[in-house]
């Protein structure tokens, strides 16, 4: 053993002795007899502290011809890169063996993947230290063990079940099938569902901001984990009431509170009737909910996919409504793998078009709304177009694997898009758009490429956040 690693064994020794015991320690290095030590005498004494045939300081008492007393060296888990054996726990040096040259260098390729014994680890490493080739052929041994263990997240790709669920139906059609356009909503429920199961009471109640946009400002409102879900489960309960299922406000609030209509409003309205605040028994009944929506439009062939939900200002069709949800659901998810510090990754390809495209087919409505709110001005050569004839049009451009092309007709609704007038372009990532859209992000701060009208670019930006809830 070195010198430097018997002045580790002493310092670890130190550490665990009392502040009182550090003197006496030092009276031994200085000449004291200490326990089982010699005093001027000559005489081992019986006892530590104080003995009577202790020498004043500084008398030069000798030391015996005797091990130190100190702890034996343990050895360094890093050493082999293994966990430590029951002899090495007890702080017990392996041997090395005595073995020859041809067989320590056929032993080089299990060191190198930490295979070999503690004895067999000794051995060739003691052996390294002597001879130069082994050394050379350790070194590149470990290397290509580096090469074999590439670092890799430890996260799914969030299409490998998608992919594993399409391979098993396409073996076995299911006999209640879900009908495509819930496909997204499933998928989104259990990713989240996944993320929360092995969530602890702290992280149930790590906070989160949650975010919007409104009459162009930005909003926010601050909750915790179990709040979110609060409030997935609480807007979800819009879908379950079109569908005839049980309202969970119902559970919780009063007659009064039950009129709430609007997202905001339920959320609201559940967070303060609850008993307590939500915790993590909230994600029994969001679970279950979010099963039965599933099941119930299972059931109904997907022939149910025009059924109107109301969202207070707003009413959508059920298919584009349970598209809304797994957006909601996406989003909210992020927020909660960002307040635990987790990451967590957007939806599969084609999900995430269907979200897309849900959006895009939004923004003449939401452009609309801001005229009314006095939040555009019209703009330079705007005309009341006839329905359903070609008007001034931005092209809106989404990059990526789930994007495309949408042409935006500007002013009027129900006019429609037409490359002939298109009067601006802009484009924009697949995620970034859909962050906009969710109230993450600014339309100022939109990473958007921009070509034409500016002024209908800035109301279609704005209109995006403003599609937004909390």
């Amino acid at each position: 053993m070195s010198g430097a690693g018997r002045f580790e064994a002493q310092h670890e020794h130190d550490e665990h002795d009392g502040p009182g015991q550090e003197q006496e320690q030092d009276k031994r290095r200085e000449g004291y007899g200490g326990a089982g030590g010699r005093g001027d005498n000559g005489h081992r004494d019986a006892g530590g502290d104080g003995g009577s045939g202790h020498e004043p300081h500084g008398a030069g008492g000798s030391e015996p011809d005797r091990p130190a007393r100190i702890p034996t060296p343990r050895a360094s888990v890093e050493d082999g890169g293994r966990p430590p054996s029951a002899a090495e726990a007890d702080g017990l040096v392996p041997v090395p063996l005595d073995l020859p040259h041809d067989v320590l260098k056929s032993l080089l390729g299990a060191w190198a993947l930490a295979a070999c014994s503690a004895a067999e680890t000794a051995a060739v490493e003691d052996h390294l230290g002597s001879c130069g080739s082994c050394a050379d052929e350790a070194r590149r041994l470990r290397e290509a063990v580096g090469l074999l263990h590439r670092p890799e997240s430890l996260d799914l790709d969030p299409a490998l079940r998608t992919r594993v669920l399409e391979s098993c139906l396409e073996r076995r059609p299911p006999r209640i099938p879900v009908p495509e356009w819930a496909v997204p909503y499933d998928a989104e429920t259990a990713r989240l569902d996944a993320l929360l199961q092995d969530f602890g009471r702290a992280e149930w109640h790590a906070p989160v901001r949650l975010r919007w946009f409104e009459s162009d400002t930005a909003r926010s409102r601050r909750t915790t984990v179990a709040g979110v879900i609060a409030h997935l489960l609480s807007v979800d309960g819009l879908v379950a009431v079109g569908l005839g299922l049980p309202d969970p406000l119902a559970e919780v609030g009063e007659v009064a509170e039950r009129r709430a209509v609007g997202p905001q409003e339920r959320t609201e309205a559940f967070w303060r009737t609850s008993r307590f605040p939500p915790t993590r028994s909230v994600r029994g009944p969001w679970r279950e909910q979010s099963h039965s929506l599933v099941r119930t439009v299972s059931f109904t062939g997907g022939h149910a996919g025009g059924l109107p939900v109301s969202y207070g200002d707003v009413e959508l069709p059920l298919h584009d409504a349970m598209l809304d949800r797994a957006f909601a659901c996406w989003v909210h998810a992020e927020d909660i793998a960002e307040a635990v510090d987790y990451p967590y990754g957007p939806p599969a390809t084609r999900h995430l078009h269907k979200m897309i495209d849900l959006a895009a087919r939004m923004l003449p409505a939401a452009l609309a709304e801001r005229r009314q709110a006095g939040l555009a001005s019209p703009g330079r050569g705007r005309h009341l177009g006839v329905a359903g004839e070609p008007g001034r049009s931005l092209r809106l451009e989404i990059e990526g694997h789930a994007g495309g092309e949408w042409l935006i007709p500007l002013d009027s609704p129900a006019a429609v898009g037409s490359a002939e007038h298109e009067v601006a372009h802009v484009a924009l990532d697949g995620v970034e758009f859909c962050r906009l859209a969710a109230g993450r992000i600014s339309p100022e701060d939109a990473a958007a490429g921009q070509l034409g009208d500016r002024e209908a670019i800035r109301d279609v930006l704005f209109a995006t956040a403003g599609l937004s809830r909390m």
